[in-house]
């Protein structure tokens, strides 16, 4: 067992608690918490640390080949979890992925540049999308009920706003691929003339653990403005936001590729739809409301609809809308019953950007 000081912990993991500490201004609360939970699973590691084996004494020995695989021995046997009534649960897929995503966090800022072991946790297999032979009639189907469908059928309901919404949304997917996180950082200036055409902000896949206080520092400007480039969000100066992505190409992250694409007429009267019942939503809102997707209703931290919604409310509210609408559509000839998750009708779209820009590009 390694050594612990007064606080009860070793000092090894007292360090490794200092570097989540200076990380989780820079990364999502969620990533934070699981940065923590990680640091904490260390010190229960440490506490079992098995005899014979030397066990790390200062923190970059945490990161060595036989600590790493020791530590994931213990952690795959669900023999370091903090709650005594989970202790020797096997941990899910996804749990595996989250700690080993978490130890590469961390060893890249203790072990700057050093090359570490982590390990493989198998992927899941992907669910069934939609066959490519049937993403036209879908997206026929869709384009014309953007005008016209049943709002309820056999005790099932999905109201105008709810519909329109999550027409629009989908023939935006169809036509883009784009991801929740996406779709949330749209803006009303994102769309073209005639709604013909939309910018969409590739970010990437890891953007919410890149540490913005290192990217605020190196562009010369606070984290919030940080934050708001690589979310898509309004409010930056067009000079902020240079400087951001100039810093973030610096930084080897490449920053938020902006791409544009083609929207098929269909398309365009679908969020020419939404866009009027949008219209309506945001007009009490005090203030200006850039968001291209907004909430219908509101709830415990919103007391008034219109607010801009962010990836989680659009993966539910897609969800909630496909699964009403494949029961409102059951047995309708031609139709197609749609993914009832957003990464399951994304995975079905192949599709090309009609100009990519370079990272920052201007709107349509």
């Amino acid at each position: 067992m390694a050594q612990t000081d007064v606080a009860g912990r070793a000092p090894a993991v007292r360090t490794l608690d200092g570097v989540v500490d200076g990380l989780a201004d820079g990364v999502s609360p969620s990533r934070a918490r699981q940065l923590r939970m990680v640091a904490a699973m260390w010190g229960r590691a440490l506490e079992h640390w098995p005899d014979g084996v030397t066990p790390p004494a200062r923190s970059g020995e945490l990161f060595g080949d036989e600590a790493l695989r020791t530590f994931w021995r213990l952690a795959t046997t669900g023999r370091l979890w903090m709650r005594e009534r989970d202790v020797g649960k096997a941990p899910s897929g996804a749990t595996l992925r989250i700690v080993r995503d978490c130890l590469g966090i961390l060893a890249a800022e203790v072990c700057p540049g050093e090359a570490v072991w982590l390990p493989t946790v198998a992927q899941p297999e992907p669910k069934a999308v939609v066959p490519p032979a049937q993403l036209p009639v879908l997206y026929r189907k869709l384009a014309d009920m953007a005008s016209d469908a049943p709002v309820e059928r056999g005790g099932i309901a999905l109201s105008k706003e709810d519909r329109v919404r999550l027409l629009a949304l989908v023939a935006v997917v169809l036509d883009t691929g784009a991801r929740s996180s996406e779709l949330a950082a749209m803006r009303l200036d994102d769309l073209g003339a005639g709604e013909g055409t939309v910018w969409v902000r590739r970010s990437p896949q890891n953007a919410s653990d890149l540490p913005q206080r290192v990217v605020a520092g190196q562009a010369g400007v606070g984290e919030d403005v940080v934050h708001r480039v690589m979310t898509g969000r309004g409010g930056v100066a067009p000079g902020s936001r240079a400087k951001v992505l100039a810093a973030l190409e610096r930084l080897g992250e490449g920053g938020p590729a902006v791409e544009r694409y083609a929207l098929r007429p269909g398309t365009a009267v679908a969020l020419r739809q939404w866009l009027r019942v949008r219209a309506g939503l945001v007009a009490r809102l005090q203030g200006t409301q850039s968001a291209l997707w907004v909430s219908l209703k509101a709830n415990q931290w919103q007391g008034e609809p219109g607010f801009a919604l962010r990836p989680q409310g659009i993966r539910k509210a897609y969800t909630r809308g496909a699964v009403a609408l494949n029961g409102l559509m059951a047995g309708r000839y031609g139709w197609s019953p749609l993914p009832t998750t957003l990464e399951q009708l994304r995975r079905t779209v192949d599709v090309e950007p009609d100009r990519p820009a370079p990272h920052g590009g201007g709107t349509a």
